[in-house]
């Protein structure tokens, strides 16, 4: 069975669940590996509202750790889910993949930079300045080669009705990065849970959003599909919509991580 790399816990304040919650929850549905990758504790704790305190770090630590004991058949990996910035590399290098031994972190855009300021990118992501600079964000944490794979990149059809030249241009830069890094990019599963964009076109899903993920088809990217989970009865959920996504477009969908720099 597929394993889920993307898997949140009760930490991010907008989750349910300890690590070992969702264990038990991927092993009933027949799973043997589960990436856990909650959004990172960060030294500064910037963004607190969407994450946890940089002092709950050990303790997320340890329930990997006990998760790992409790059920010794299950492969369980360590991870965080990550929005770049130059002043958090080296902690994320040589503190989380370094010292603390982290198997990978995933690479996202939920706040793009813009200005001296950080856009919320599942509401600003809607003038050519900001997908320009949300195009140049991923591109920079692509290029750090720090990232297993970059969560959700078609994040932008939360705030854009329809398809532009703009949105195209924006995912031309990213799939390109996504070529030269090697750099997989992931169909979230969340995004088939969430609600539909009323827009002057048929309602469709947030993300993923289909003429992204066909602009991707003309490029030689790797995709993994993930369940992007908040509560542990999604643990392996929609992974299966974005197989059949990928499938239909001929995508090249990949089933494992880099687990090191």
């Amino acid at each position: 069975m597929t394993p889920n790399f993307h898997t949140h816990t009760y930490r991010c304040k907008h989750a349910t669940g300890d690590v070992i919650d969702y264990a038990r929850a991927a092993y009933r549905q027949g799973s043997r590996e589960l990436g856990i990758s909650d959004h990172v504790a960060l030294p500064d704790n910037r963004w607190p509202e969407t994450r946890m305190s940089f002092d709950q770090l050990y303790e997320y630590e340890q329930a990997i750790e006990s998760a790992k004991t409790l059920l010794p058949k299950m492969t369980i990996h360590k991870g965080m889910e990550c929005e770049y910035d130059v002043a958090y590399h080296a902690y994320y290098e040589d503190e989380l993949l370094g010292e603390r031994g982290y198997d990978y972190l995933i690479g996202a855009g939920h706040y793009t930079p813009l200005g001296g300021k950080w856009l919320n990118s599942f509401e600003q992501l809607n003038t050519p300045e900001a997908l320009v600079a949300y195009g140049n964000y991923l591109m920079l944490s692509m290029e750090t080669g720090l990232f297993a794979f970059i969560a959700h990149p078609d994040i932008f059809g939360c705030s854009n009705d329809r398809w532009t030249e703009d949105l195209q241009a924006c995912a031309h830069d990213i799939l390109q990065a996504a070529e030269t890094t090697a750099t997989p990019l992931e169909i979230n599963g969340n995004g088939f849970r969430k609600s539909k964009i009323s827009a002057t076109e048929d309602p469709r899903n947030p993300y993923p959003w289909q003429p992204f993920w066909e602009m991707a088809a003309d490029y030689k990217v790797q995709v993994i599909c993930n369940a992007d989970a908040h509560h542990p009865e999604q643990v392996l959920a929609n992974m299966e919509d974005g197989e059949r996504l990928a499938e239909k477009l001929g995508l090249d969908v990949v089933h494992t991580i880099k687990t090191s720099v």
